[in-house]
């Protein structure tokens, strides 16, 4: 089994599903000629031609657009936003048509498209290149919303996402695209979405969290381990909508503590919805108030201070220690 970072894995499942469905095409800036920012389109063109694979004008409300005239015609489109802080271009198109469809037609039409965002920071980028933006996209209806935090259930869930009937919102974490390497099968693979997993077993606290959060997250936990033998469960959201509030809840049941990690700003961020859910499901299961670790309420610094702004393991340990000592 290949060993691949999560672009060669994304390639991957382009390339396949572009192998298996005829409709499936590729949209966006530069992903055509050059490849892509990132190169995950690399190679495309030359296997596919540039009928499906498709280098646009520097206009993401029109790539959107577009792409959504490709879905109703028949097609599957796969439209890439450059950066994240680029897809807020697309908004009016993704709110006021694609996310309508279903209901504004009772069903008769869906829209069946992926936005493929490279999203959130960690990568030294410039202004509008390392916005963590999922709160904007997860609450909208019609909408599903999808963060992987691996090169494996990132090739699985682009596959799920360009077969879905509705309009998904597959955002990259960049600062994941080249940071580590799994094995990925060459055979077909997909996972559902809408489905949590259970990174790390445990009973006697919580940590919630996606994308490149996950590795700090997962260090913080196993520090914590080391240093006092505490029993850490771990999720792993991989999709914020719909929100999988049957796993959420169940973990919370069972450890009664938690921790919810994510590197947008705090305000109005997914974590206060989470545990707001949780509270509605799971309030009399719990020992102590659940903490968010999170961003600042602040524009994402540029790189000299980027880091002081990302959630780190530091940061998330000191949390799950303050949780644990609740009484």
């Amino acid at each position: 089994m290949a060993k691949l970072n999560m672009v060669q894995a994304l390639n991957l499942a382009l390339r396949q599903e572009m192998e298996r469905d005829e409709r499936v095409v590729v949209l966006g800036e530069d992903v055509g000629r050059d490849g892509g920012v990132f190169r995950v389109t690399d190679g495309l063109i030359d296997r596919f031609g540039e009928a499906r694979v498709i280098d646009t004008p520097l206009a993401e409300s029109g790539i959107l657009g577009t792409a959504i005239g490709m879905a109703l015609g028949g097609l599957r489109p796969v439209a890439e936003m450059q950066f994240c802080g680029f897809s807020y271009l697309m908004f009016p198109q993704l709110e006021g048509h694609a996310s309508r469809y279903r209901s504004r037609t009772h069903g008769r039409y869906t829209v069946p498209l992926v936005v493929r965002v490279p999203y959130g920071g960690g990568v030294r980028a410039l202004e509008h290149h390392s916005e963590a933006p999922e709160t904007f996209y997860a609450r909208i209806p019609g909408v599903k919303v999808v963060v992987p935090s691996g090169p494996r259930n990132a090739r699985a869930l682009l596959v799920s996402a360009i077969r879905d009937p509705d309009p998904v919102v597959f955002l990259e974490p960049k600062r994941s695209y080249r940071a580590f390497r799994e094995e990925v099968p060459e055979e077909e693979e997909t996972l559902p979405i809408g489905r949590a997993q259970v990174a790390a077993e445990g009973t006697d606290l919580t940590v919630v969290s996606w994308g490149a959060m996950m590795r700090p997250a997962l260090q913080a936990v196993e520090a914590v381990r080391q240093r006092r033998g505490a029993s850490l469960e771990v999720l792993d959201l991989l999709t914020l909508a719909p929100l999988d509030v049957g796993t959420l809840v169940a973990s919370f049941r069972k450890t009664g503590r938690g921790v919810v990690v994510h590197e947008g700003p705090r305000t109005l961020g997914p974590a206060a919805e989470i545990i707001a859910r949780v509270n509605d499901e799971a309030l009399s299961f719990l020992e102590a108030p659940i903490r968010r670790v999170t961003g600042w309420d602040v524009v994402t610094p540029y790189f000299q201070r980027e880091e002081a702004y990302l959630p780190s393991a530091e940061r998330i340990e000191r949390a799950i220690e303050e949780t644990l000592d609740d009484q």
